[in-house]
């Protein structure tokens, strides 16, 4: 009992100390922002934390929905003392994902946009109404045993379970939708995704590796915990357990294989590079070792032989979906990306924190078929010292939480004064002074010559909206002196905006030299409201017939100029086309769409009207056959 109390206390102590760490490290984050505690890039914007926290922490859950698929709609008994423990498993394993993401998301706070703004024809839209959904079935399936401990909740326990098959086959429907969905986020990367990962059947591949992995990570589960609490382990069970997964493995390696020598990629396997050797590791430790270590029954009913087959399973799923996430693009962006220990805290955080609430619930609540004994609950036992030296820390329970308090505020303070100094200020934004766009009838418009641009026919648009007289669309300003002045003379800020007057030069000697009562009345206060107007001065600096309005002289971003002017000028001219062919908006860009489309998404705008075809009316481009 004395090394069993040691060994649950060690491990929450240590639990509580990353997330001590981990906590600092995440306020941080929310104050600084991703800049101040990732190494991730915009050539590199996914890393660790959509890798392993959310698509192998989703995957890593799937215990939950494949025991109770194997309990409940198999009939197999045998495993029914798994379906607490792994339920358990994924309801904390989703909420880990869930506290996951918001450290990955730039703006966590609109992390609920997705339940209002919704965008049907995205894959995360999918993936994340479902990780909602299954968040809270797996919540509504797990609380009848909590509920348990209290008599007065009886009833709501009553109530549950009396629609437990019913949640448990909502459960098993929305974890294979955004399972394979996960998959689905990768199809759109043929040319970024190296091509040993990159497959038109992703979504299976992953659906089906979540199976295995889900397998594993109860058997795991299994494992350590009966070592934690000195249990005598289901190897029998978890020797079934591995029978089944030797199934599931072999597909899902056959399905990868022939897949990959169906696309003549087999090839690259002996390329010797290291994405070659990357993806043999993977299958090595993901499929083919554990198929052969669960494939003899001498080994597959040896306690080593399945913690060994368990954790070579379980870290080569989290292994691919890691490849996948991110590690195997840096080849295609030519970039380089190491985590930095902070992000890794913040994921070793997440599960750790995860893990305490996992033992928290194995010991308050009914989850095996006899709870453990509580490794404080010795409440009665009296003070023994030693030595004179030591300390009474009272009570068991008392002593054990002065002890993990301790361990994470030290913790904590030790990761605030390791926090890299010239990372945590906030920078605002980027102050990039814009330049003067290049070319002659076409102008290449890059103003912070980063060589991405944007080429503008600016002979088509002077010809195609009046000549002469389309100056004042764009141009609606002169700098004193000039004529059709360009954007980047005002607008000079990139992302900031300018001020266009300048005041200060204005009223210096070097300048303009005005005295105060130049623009001033001597009666008024001195401010923007009471100065003159600036046309007042400068006879030529407004256009004649320029509908663009400027207050106080303070010129937007370039950005914001430029992208307010073109896209509101082409929403207005694709209106008018519209509206004078009577088509839809749509079909000015769009040229097919599937049949019957029109009619569910333009009801209010033609009530009556039916466009139940395949090529829209009067698209410019028709193509040969509809893609």
């Amino acid at each position: 009992m004395q090394n069993q109390m040691n060994r649950v206390q060690n491990l929450k102590l240590v639990l509580w100390m990353i997330v001590g760490v981990a906590t600092a490290v995440g306020i941080t984050r929310f104050i600084f922002g991703l800049g101040a505690t990732t190494n991730l890039t915009d050539a590199t914007p996914w890393g660790i934390w959509i890798g392993f926290d959310v698509m192998a922490g989703v995957a890593l859950a799937a215990g939950g929905f494949v025991i109770t698929a194997l309990f409940y709609i198999l009939k197999r008994e045998e495993f029914h003392s798994f379906v607490k423990a792994a339920v358990l498993t994924a309801f904390l394993g989703y909420i880990a994902v869930i506290v996951g993401l918001l450290f990955d998301l730039g703006l966590p706070w609109n992390i609920w946009h997705m339940i209002i703004f919704w965008n049907p024809h995205s894959p995360l839209f999918e993936v994340g109404w479902c990780v909602m959904l299954y968040t809270t079935v797996l919540l509504l399936e797990f609380s009848p045993v909590p509920l348990e401990e209290a008599g007065r909740y009886a009833k709501i326990r009553n109530f549950l379970l009396k629609f437990r098959f019913p949640l448990i086959l909502l459960g098993i429907m929305l974890s294979t939708l955004h399972q394979s969905s996960l998959g689905s986020l990768f199809l759109i990367m043929p040319y970024k995704l190296y091509p040993l990962w990159y497959s038109n059947i992703m979504p299976i591949q992953f659906f089906i590796s979540a199976v295995a992995l889900g397998l594993m990570m109860v058997a795991f589960e299994s494992l350590f915990s009966h070592w934690l609490y000195r249990r005598e382990a289901e190897t029998g069970n978890i020797a079934r357990m591995g029978k089944v997964a030797v199934s599931v493995l072999s597909i899902y390696l056959a399905v990868k294989l022939i897949d990959i020598i169906i696309s003549g990629e087999l090839p690259l396997i002996y390329s010797g590079t290291w994405e070659a050797n990357l993806f043999i590791v993977e299958l090595l430790v993901s499929a083919i070792i554990p198929i052969i270590i669960f494939s003899i029954k001498k080994l597959r009913e040896n306690s080593r032989w399945q913690w060994t087959g368990a954790i070579m399973v379980v870290v080569g799923m989290v292994f691919n979906r890691i490849n996948v996430g991110g590690l195997t693009m840096l080849g295609a962006t030519g970039d380089t990306y190491i985590p930095s220990w902070m992000e890794i805290s913040i994921s070793l955080g997440v599960v750790s924190a995860a893990v305490l609430v996992f033992m928290f619930a194995i010991e308050k609540f009914h989850i095996w078929e006899s709870r453990p004994k509580h490794p404080e609950a010795d409440a009665s036992a009296l003070p023994q010292f030693d030595r004179a030296s030591e300390t009474w820390l009272g009570p068991l329970p008392a002593a054990a939480r002065t002890k993990y308090s301790l361990a994470f505020v030290f913790c904590f303070a030790v990761a605030f004064a390791f926090l890299p100094e010239h990372k945590i200020h906030s920078e605002g934004i980027e102050d990039v002074i814009v330049q003067k766009s290049r070319g002659g009838d076409k102008l290449f418009v890059d103003g912070n010559r980063d060589d991405y641009g944007v080429l503008f026919n600016h002979a088509k648009h002077v010809n195609d909206n009046g000549k002469e007289t389309s100056c004042i669309l764009c141009h609606h300003m002169n700098m004193p002196l000039d004529s059709n002045s360009g954007c980047w003379q005002c607008h000079q800020g990139m992302y900031t905006v300018t001020d266009v007057f300048n005041h200060d030069w204005h009223a210096s000697a070097s300048g303009a030299r005005l005295k105060c009562n130049d623009c001033h009345s001597a009666a008024s206060r001195r401010n923007a409201e009471s100065s003159k107007k600036c046309e007042d001065c400068h006879n030529d600096l407004i256009l004649q017939g320029s509908t663009i309005k400027v207050e106080n002289y303070m010129a937007v971003s370039y950005t914001d100029a430029l992208h307010e002017l073109c896209v509101n000028c082409h929403r207005q001219k694709a209106a008018e086309i519209a509206d004078k062919k009577d088509l839809p908006l749509c079909a000015i860009c769009h040229q097919s769409l599937p049949a019957g489309y029109m009619d569910r998404m333009l009801k209010f705008r033609n009530p009556g009207k039916s466009y139940n075809h395949v090529v829209l009316p009067g698209a410019a481009v028709v193509p040969d056959k509809v893609q």
